[in-house]
């Protein structure tokens, strides 16, 4: 939905520690990755159920328990605050680093699942319905320590949902090296989502003011 592709979050005031940890915890499936999760996420457990019924015959050589975190992160759950990926992102977003242990199995999991689909070079789009130049002069190197949910279509921004067409709105096009095309691992595949990995680091080039049209 519209919120996920415009979930920035506030840039945090300092750098924060690096995400550590999980990388040393074992591959296992998508269920027994959500059970330290479960008095985290509302219905973890039965949205696991739907998605892994999608992926039974997942594309690009992935598992069906890879395929189905990377559609867990994307499905929407009502109301939306109680979806994955609000909470998921907050937490990396913290400055209290000890909130991301519950989440190392599956962050193992979904991260294992993104290296093996192949990094894609593309300019994508991530829109939000606010003035953020403030927040990121030309010049600044920031970081989002969430992951980014970003489109190669700007037709998809301009629904609604999404960014729309009027309005105070900020556009972000990013010249990427690592984005991720997960549209065959997507619960709305639809969306031609682009995602990027946590802690990527970025450097404003520039901003064009082209009103409120």
């Amino acid at each position: 939905s519209g919120l996920r592709f415009g979930d920035l979050g506030k840039l945090p005031k300092r750098m924060l520690a690096p995400i550590e940890g999980f990388e040393n915890m074992p591959i296992v499936t998508l269920e027994e990755a959500v059970k330290p999760l479960i008095d985290i996420v509302p219905k973890i457990e039965r949205n696991v159920f739907i998605v892994k019924q999608n992926c039974q015959e997942p594309e690009d050589n992935l598992t069906t328990d890879e395929s189905a975190s990377i559609m867990l992160y994307t499905y929407e759950s009502m109301p939306q605050e109680n979806s994955l990926y609000i909470i998921l992102n907050a937490t990396l977003r913290s400055e209290q680093r000890k909130k991301l242990t519950p989440w190392f199995l599956y962050l193992r999991l979904i991260l294992t699942a993104l290296a093996r689909l192949r990094s894609e070079r593309c300019f994508v789009n991530r829109g939000v319905r606010e003035d953020l130049r403030a927040q990121y002069p030309r010049g600044a190197s920031f970081i989002w320590w969430g992951f980014s949910s970003c489109t190669s279509s700007i037709e998809v921004l301009e629904n609604e949902q999404f960014f729309g067409k009027s309005g105070t709105r900020t556009l972000f096009q990013i010249d990427c090296h690592t984005g991720k095309n997960i549209k065959n691992h997507s619960f709305i595949p639809s969306e031609d989502e682009i995602l990027l990995l946590p802690a990527r680091q970025f450097t404003v080039k520039g901003w064009l003011d082209s009103g409120n049209g």
